[in-house]
């Protein structure tokens, strides 16, 4: 079929022609600005999920939501950095967004005051003013300029919330990858949006991260739970996996065969990324009009190729060989959450002498902890991968080198 018109979208946070089965996380987005805008307190929300779920779709839709309704949008994809870093790059975030909020000529004196909090805010790391430049505005004394990350954030956002309060705006912050914030920088974000609900101020954070961000919000702050809901999205049923192929297909005047559903479907798992990936390959090598297994079948080879170079690929990749040696454990076992001394005992060593090991892929987000001493691939399949990749599971170096000499 015509590749120019293929419909499906296998790339990172690429909107696809339907987003199936978000229907409830949408109307929750919704919800939430309408009862702010309304003078009214909501909790937000944390979408958490595995890799290729769909989280970073669902923002981009949050984003356009958000601008039908008005609201002034700060859309930021976290990296792990320091707070001098983080605050730099709030700084310019939020320039943006009092601009956005009114023009300069028409600031008010809210308007202004945010712009003076920004400016001392801002002070710390930016000190010649260029991050602030053309707000023409001197720095509030005495607010947002204590050197402390959370209480200077609370006067930032309060003062903003009540700039946007009476420009009649809103402001939300779309954060995805949320758990890679140091613990400094979510406990500041937590804390001061919790003064803006207490104020009743325009003001949200909306984010998207790995399953780990409840945790990690909990252990923050005690009290995150109460301003915000950990909604958890992953595989799309069986209805919305065939409605997310056929959709797009039929927008372009081709179908799906029943029998070319059912494979699909089995081989992605329902997984959002994995249904665009494959629904892209199976147009490349259909005749058309209609799709069939056989076409599946054929870019089955291709569809895993490329998740295994690109998808899968790029986090191993960053793995040392012992780390290496424990995800390949982990596949052994399955793709269930598996125990850390089960782990351990399949390399033949002890869990915690992995534990460091454990710690590290956990740390670099290719495992999270569902529950106490039991981790979980990031990533949907990866066990598959590993065992494509890895047949054979080999012993560390140590392991291997004390068998030879005892057999020698």
């Amino acid at each position: 079929m015509d590749p120019v018109r293929n419909p499906y979208t296998p790339n990172a946070g690429a909107q696809p022609p339907a987003v199936v089965g978000r229907d409830v996380q949408l109307q929750t987005f919704e919800l939430l600005l309408k009862r702010m805008s309304a003078g009214r307190t909501e909790r937000s929300m944390i979408i958490t999920g595995l890799r290729g779920v769909g989280k970073t779709v669902l923002l981009g839709r949050f984003r356009s939501k958000a601008q039908e309704l008005d609201w002034v949008v700060v859309e930021r994809e976290v990296s792990k950095h320091d707070d001098e870093k983080f605050r730099r790059q709030m700084v310019s975030s939020i320039r943006t967004a009092l601009f956005e909020m009114s023009p300069k000529a028409r600031w008010g004196d809210r308007m202004k005051r945010a712009a003076a909090v920004l400016k001392s805010f801002s002070v710390s790391v930016d000190p010649t003013g260029a991050l602030t430049g053309g707000m023409d505005v001197d720095a509030a004394q005495g607010f947002a300029d204590q050197q402390d990350l959370q209480a200077d954030l609370t006067d930032l956002l309060v003062a903003v919330g009540e700039a946007a309060k009476d420009s009649r705006k809103g402001l939300v912050l779309l954060f995805d990858e949320v758990q890679f914030l140091s613990t400094a920088q979510l406990e500041a974000l937590i804390s001061a949006l919790h003064k803006t609900v207490q104020r009743a101020l325009p003001v949200t954070m909306v984010g998207a991260g790995l399953p780990q961000i409840a945790e990690l919000a909990g252990d923050a702050k005690s009290y995150s739970e109460r301003l915000f809901k950990f909604p958890r999205i992953g595989n799309l049923d069986e209805e919305d996996a065939r409605d997310a192929l056929v959709g797009p297909a039929r927008a372009e005047g081709a179908d799906w065969a029943a029998d070319a559903l059912d494979l699909a479907t089995e081989v992605t798992g329902g997984y959002p990324y994995f249904l665009q990936e494959l629904g892209y390959e199976v147009w490349g090598v259909a005749e058309g009009p209609v799709i069939t297994r056989e076409d599946v079948e054929l870019a089955v080879p291709t569809y895993e190729a490329k998740l295994d170079e690109s998808f899968f690929r790029v986090r191993l990749d960053r793995a040392t060989e012992m780390e290496r040696i424990y995800l390949r454990a982990m596949a052994e076992l399955g793709p269930e959450p598996q125990k850390a001394q089960d782990v351990a005992a399949v390399i033949g060593r002890k869990s915690t002498q992995m534990g460091p090991t454990r710690a590290q892929l956990i740390n670099m987000g290719l495992l999270y902890t569902p529950q106490h001493g039991y981790a979980a691939f990031t990533v949907p399949h990866f066990d598959r991968f590993m065992l494509r990749t890895i047949p054979a599971l080999m012993m560390p170096p140590d392991r291997a080198g004390k068998k030879s000499r005892k057999d020698g």
